[in-house]
Parts: C-alpha cells; structure tokens; sequence
C-alpha cells in the first residue's frame, strides 16, 4: 500500500474519531513524512519553547496524538529549517517535506489543511517578491511607493480571496492579515537607510507626511505577535531605521555599530511597556550586536546597558552567557575547553598546538560555502605554510563522515565537535564564516575573525 493510500485511511479514521468531539476536547493530530532528512526527528515548539521531539521511523515518518493542544500558531523543524503551522481546535494535519528545498516542498493535509497551505503559498510570494523587488529600494520615492503599493494590493487581493473561501477563524486571520500588512510595512521601514547607504542620497527629507502613520496601528505589546518572524523581521527593520542617524561617516564602523545599538535598546524601552515584549526584543537586539562587534570594551559597556533595561534575571538568561564567553575569549587567553574528536574518536589535545593555528568551521547543510571556505583554506595554505589549518565540523557523527571524503585537504587536522552545544556556548560559534586564530603555544590572537573577510590574511604572519 503506498504511503498516500495509508495516508487516505488514516484521515479516514481520524475523521470519524474528530467527528462527533465534545466541546472540551480538545485533541488534536499531527504527522507526516520528510523525504532525505538530514536528521531523524522533528521539533514542534510553541513561541520557542519545544513541547515534543517526534523521531523519523524507518520509512521517515512521524505521527503523534495530543490529548489537548490549545489552538493557536506553532513550529515545527528539520533542522535548521522551520515552519509554521496553525491548528484549530480537533485539527488533524499532515505534512511533507523536503529539506533539499524546505519550503517549497512542503505540502498539507487533512482537516485543517486549506489555511495552511494558504499561508505557506502566502510565505513563498512574500519570498519571491524580497527576491524580485531588491532594487526596489535603489528607486527614487515616487517610484519606489508605487512598486510596493502595487505588490501589496495583489497580496491583499489573494488573503482576501481566500479569506473569503475557506471562511477560516478570527484567530488564524490574525497571523494571515499581520504577514500581508507586516511585510508591506517592512519595506518602507527598509526603504530611508537602504536608499541612504546604496545610492548615498539622503531621502528622509523627501518622505511624505503620515509616510509611518502604519505605526499607530501596531500593538508592539501584543505578546501574540512576539515570536512570529514577520513580526521580528519588521522590528528589526523599525529599529534600524529609527536608530541610524546622518553621522554615519563621523566614526569607526565599530563605533558605529555600537552607538546605533545603544540607540536600539534606548528605543525599544521607549516603545514597549510590557516586560515580557520588551525583553524579548531587548535579547534579540543583544544577540544580533554581540555577534557582529567583538570589541571587548564596546561588548562590556552595551551589555551594562542591556542589563540596566532588561529584567530578565532568569539564570538560563542567553545574553548574559554570550557576554560571560566572550568575556573569556579575549587575546592572550586560552580558549575554553571543547571536546574535538577525530573520525575515531580520538579527542583532540588543544596542548599540542606548537603553530600558529587558524581554526575554522564548515557543515554538510551548506555545500557551496564549504566549498568556498575550502578553496580558501587551501589558497592561505600556500601562501602560510609555517600557518596549520584545524577543520571542525559541526554537523553529527553520521553526516560528517560522509561528507568528510568530499573536502579532505592536505595538512588540515579533521575534526568534529562531539558536543555543539558546549562548542556554540563556550566559543560563541553562531555564524560558519566565523574563525579563530591562535598564537604558537596555543593563546588566543583572535577569537572572532571572519574566514571570507578579505582582509583576513593581514592576521596572519
């Protein structure tokens, strides 16, 4: 039997066991198949806590019955893929996906199936419009308002059609009209430091009255709101805009970086009353600068800010961890102790390091940027060969070896992190590109270097 006729009788089923529920069931299903995971589970979370880590049987499937599960919007991911999915009250859902092309794979079915295959078409027009429209902000005002102004009513025109089809609650429609408004509103908040910094033409002055009137019409307190990425997309835009002022130029691009996220934090405390929305915002405007500025004394003077506006003590507090590691990854340091293992899992003793040391990072998931990064190893290869080279992937055991053979390179040291939390936690590892160069004997020359930085090789001997 194929797998969409078990699908058909399973929906069946659920359909006469969903059919005549009592007003305080409120149970619930979900399930489906992912074609080549890249690993075997499932996380479905709500508002980024998980509730369930659902495992990959050995046809890749996944099922689970919840007893009770509140209707409303939730997450589900392969990682590093995500996406939501709303259910009504008694909803069975099914899903397929395809991480080789996450998103445009994913299909739903079963009882609740039309509103979420509305907002995932909704999703991918969105996507293939910042894709088509990113000259959109190189355009002179009156040009710029009528491209938009004419993608917004098409994506207006599609919500309204379907909102009209599949007659969906008001609850769902709050999440389908905010992704249609927010994304809309996302490009003219891009639109003054995006034009300012690609054309050098200053476009504020020429801005019509009532241009961000949009703004009275956002809760920025409506915690429904704060962990839904359209919504933090457009936040990040409104504070960028809102904090970049017109003496870019009058200092470092560090100084820069760290007085526009002074301003951000200042911001935000001005904007959002309710702690919960403000804390949460305060983080995520925390985690994005920490990880682009790693000038110690600029890190230590934002974070006494943060901590000045934040009231998120709570000891799992991510912002005060980051600030805590990098605190110790400062030069002359030794970095923190990480286990590395080789592809038999022989530790790596970070003792033995004689050499001047670059230490970069790479993943299965990205093949193209591994295959830049190597080509760049093996260029600095020649041009430092007094220089080693230790490769660390951050994929699990099973996808490292087989992606290892494809990027095996002379006199470069393979190895994993057998824990990427402790490596993520203790090292600061967010981004790929991020590398670490160490001094003969091991310390720390530079904890934060960029790989594909073209200045990079200026760091080495």
């Amino acid at each position: 039997m194929s797998y969409l006729s078990k699908t058909g009788l399973l929906f069946c089923f659920l359909l006469l066991i969903t059919s005549c529920k009592k007003d305080d069931d409120f149970t619930a299903y979900f399930g489906g198949q992912v074609i080549n995971p890249r690993n075997n589970y499932i996380v479905f979370s709500k508002d980024d806590k998980v509730i369930d880590t659902l495992r990959l049987d050995k046809d890749n499937r996944f099922f689970i019955k919840f007893d009770s599960l509140t209707p409303g919007l939730y997450s589900f991911k392969n990682e590093p893929d995500y996406q939501y999915v709303y259910f009504e009250k008694n909803d069975s859902i099914m899903v397929s996906i395809d991480p080789s092309d996450f998103d445009e794979s994913i299909v739903f079915s079963g009882r609740g199936e039309k509103k979420n295959n509305f907002m995932m078409e909704l999703y991918l027009l969105h996507d293939a419009d910042r894709n088509k429209t990113y000259n959109v902000y190189d355009l002179e005002y009156s040009k710029f308002i009528k491209s938009i102004d004419s993608t917004y009513r098409l994506r207006k025109a599609f919500y309204e059609k379907n909102k009209a089809a599949i007659k969906w609650s008001n609850e769902f429609d709050f999440y389908a009209l905010s992704r249609v408004n927010l994304n809309y509103y996302t490009k003219k908040e891009y639109y003054p430091y995006i034009h300012a910094r690609r054309t050098g033409k200053e476009v504020r002055s020429q801005l019509p009255k009532g241009f961000y009137d949009f703004r009275k019409t956002i809760d920025y307190n409506d915690t429904k709101l704060l962990h839904y990425s359209p919504y933090l997309r457009y936040l990040s835009a409104m504070l960028n805009n809102m904090a970049i002022t017109k003496d870019h130029k009058s200092s470092s691009l560090q100084e820069q970086l760290y007085r526009d996220n002074i301003e951000k934090l200042n911001i935000a405390d001005s904007i959002f009353s309710n702690n919960k929305v403000k804390n949460v915002v305060l983080n995520n405007i925390a985690f994005s600068y920490l990880l682009e500025d790693q000038n110690i004394a600029n890190n230590k003077k934002f974070l006494d800010r943060y901590l000045q506006l934040s009231t998120d003590d709570s000891e799992d507090n991510e912002i005060r961890k980051i600030g805590n590691a990098i605190q110790l990854l400062k030069e002359g340091s030794k970095l923190p102790d990480v286990k590395l293992v080789d592809s038999n899992n022989k530790p790596f003793d970070s003792n033995t390091i004689k050499k001047e040391t670059v230490i970069f990072f790479w993943t299965g998931c990205a093949m193209a940027q591994a295959e830049m990064i190597y080509e760049k190893i093996n260029s600095l290869k020649k041009t430092h060969p007094a220089t080693d080279f230790i490769a660390v992937n951050v994929d699990e055991d099973r996808e490292w070896k087989k992606t290892v053979p494809q990027f095996s390179a002379e006199k470069v040291l393979q190895l994993r992190a057998a824990d990427f939390t402790a490596l993520r936690d203790k090292w600061v590892i967010t981004k790929i590109s991020r590398t670490i160069i160490l001094n003969p004997g091991g310390t720390i020359k530079n904890a934060f270097a960029n790989l594909m930085d073209e200045k990079f090789e200026e760091e080495l001997k």
